[in-house]
């Protein structure tokens, strides 16, 4: 049975469908099941006007290398891969992540370090700006988020992560072109743009977990 007290109806996602031209080209990481929630840890950023006008001059840049590329449209530094939880599980997940984050304290990082990643799977690209300074703070969250992982017999997250705010992506493993020269000059525009010691020198304020179409903040002290 449901439990009480949890928002929304048991099954909200049921009618998704894994149609991939639904969703830009992107392919599910794991089936859609009935009664399954993606979940997701992360720390939410606030994109200011100044950070859209340095994300612009990013995406333009990179498009004359691959043409395909899109920019993201919300902003966030992950603490935990994405993992599947069941309906009833909602509600003690998020409990425990409530009181193993309840004492976690704010704090800055700076992430001004262009860099390209992939998916797991290859499908899909990323150019993403990664943590240069406040690794240790993050890391302590990640060990708080994998403990409550670790309660449901879920997946933690990666040995030794690369801590990173996604900026554009598209569809396949279009590395190679995106690396080298385009990344130069990717980095190049970064260092020179006006805002970015302000811009990337981030407060992180509050812990969020988004499971299916539900969202949970937690705010740091």
């Amino acid at each position: 049975p449901a439990p009480a007290g949890l928002p929304g109806e048991p099954d909200p996602e049921e009618a998704v469908s894994d149609d991939s031209s639904r969703h830009g080209g992107r392919v599910r990481g794991f089936p859609h099941e009935r009664g399954n929630w993606a979940t997701h840890v992360y720390l939410p950023y606030a994109a200011r006007e100044e950070f859209l006008e340095l994300l612009e001059l990013l995406v333009s840049r990179a498009r004359t290398y691959v043409p395909s590329l899109c920019a993201m449209e919300e902003f966030h530094l992950s603490l935990s891969q994405c993992v599947v939880l069941r309906y009833h599980w909602i509600e003690p997940f998020v409990r425990s992540l409530r009181e193993r984050l309840a004492a976690c304290h704010r704090f800055f990082c700076v992430a001004d370090q262009v860099k390209v990643y992939t998916n797991q799977n290859k499908t899909r690209t990323f150019i993403g700006l990664e943590v240069s300074a406040g690794h240790f703070q993050l890391l302590e969250l990640v060990s708080e988020v994998d403990g409550v992982l670790e309660e449901f017999d879920l997946p933690t997250f990666y040995k030794d992560p690369s801590f990173h705010i996604s900026l554009a992506w598209c569809v396949g493993d279009l590395s190679g072109r995106l690396e080298g020269q385009c990344l130069q000059e990717l980095q190049d525009i970064v260092d020179g743009f006006e805002e970015s010691a302000f811009l990337l020198r981030i407060q992180w304020e509050q812990i969020r977990c988004k499971s299916g179409n539900k969202y949970f903040s937690f705010p740091l002290r």
